[in-house]
């Protein structure tokens, strides 16, 4: 969990260390051979509206907490994830115990909680720890499903 902490991601390319805010448009990319790169912060209960729901990304947000033994397992797992899908997904962690806001908001009843949230409407929701192989699919198959629902709903209007 350390790089959120420092806003510090090794590009997986080059290793080049790029600082990365947790809130921009776009997606992050390295400043020195521009390649994608996994966006992993923490948030706040106040800094979660700019984070995550004004992102431009699908944001996968980790509710965790610092005493629970699944979540620390499912860190890296997650970060793997947020490597794998660069410029795809944001990985947004949130301490529950430090966000009571964010886990009444998200009726959090089991650590981890992992919810994927485009443009602040939940997409995905899942409880419990699971391996990375697990995870990534899990979150490619919610991706596809919003994907294709909003390439229908974008058709749907038009005609011919």
């Amino acid at each position: 969990m350390d790089a959120q902490r420092d806003g510090l991601v090794s590009c997986p390319s080059c290793g080049r260390k790029n600082r990365l805010p947790a809130a921009a448009s776009g997606v992050p990319r390295c400043g020195n051979c521009r390649s994608l790169l996994p966006w992993i912060v923490s948030t706040t209960d106040a800094a979660f509206t700019e984070t995550v729901e004004q992102a431009d990304l699908p944001v996968l947000v980790d509710l965790w907490a610092e005493w629970c033994g699944p979540c620390r397992m499912v860190s890296p797992a997650l970060e793997q994830v947020a490597a794998d899908l660069a410029g795809r997904v944001k990985l947004v962690q949130a301490d529950v115990d430090q966000c009571p806001q964010l886990a009444r908001r998200f009726e959090v009843q089991a650590v981890p909680t992992l919810v994927i949230l485009d443009r602040g409407e939940v997409i995905g929701r899942r409880a419990g720890a699971l391996p990375a192989a697990s995870l990534r699919s899990w979150v490619d198959e919610v991706l596809a499903r919003h994907d294709h629902a909003a390439s229908t709903s974008r058709g749907s209007g038009k005609e011919a």
